[in-house]
């Protein structure tokens, strides 16, 4: 028996973000406002966003988890999000006093055929 769930190709994508000092307010109204609502333009699934306890990471870190209908699903809704004009927008604005995002880490998982969430 397998232990991932790939009957439906469907895959989860974990992504990390660090905000530049004193930007992690900034980065959470580019995604209350903006980025969850462009998000669903793209066949974005929001499957949820998580802020860190840790002391370490507490001040700068937010986490956040989308789902898609498989790993090419994903490839193509990050292209077109990337092409989209509005995106462009609120980026642009969102960055205009300095960059509020210093890095990204993703990950993309499969559900294990004994995870509640498939």
């Amino acid at each position: 028996m397998s232990s991932s769930a790939q009957d439906d190709g469907k895959v989860f994508e974990l992504r990390t973000y660090k905000s530049t000092p004193g930007n992690l307010g900034n980065l959470h109204s580019r995604f209350r406002d903006h980025t969850i609502r462009i998000f669903g333009n793209h066949d974005m699934k929001v499957v949820g966003f998580w802020s860190p306890t840790s002391e370490e990471e507490r001040e700068d870190t937010l986490v956040y988890m989308l789902e898609h209908a498989s790993q090419e699903a994903a490839n193509a809704s990050w292209e077109a999000f990337g092409q989209d004009p509005e995106w462009a927008r609120v980026s642009e604005a969102s960055n205009a006093n300095g960059r509020i995002l210093a890095g990204v880490e993703r990950k993309y998982m499969v559900a294990t055929d004994y995870s509640p969430m498939k």
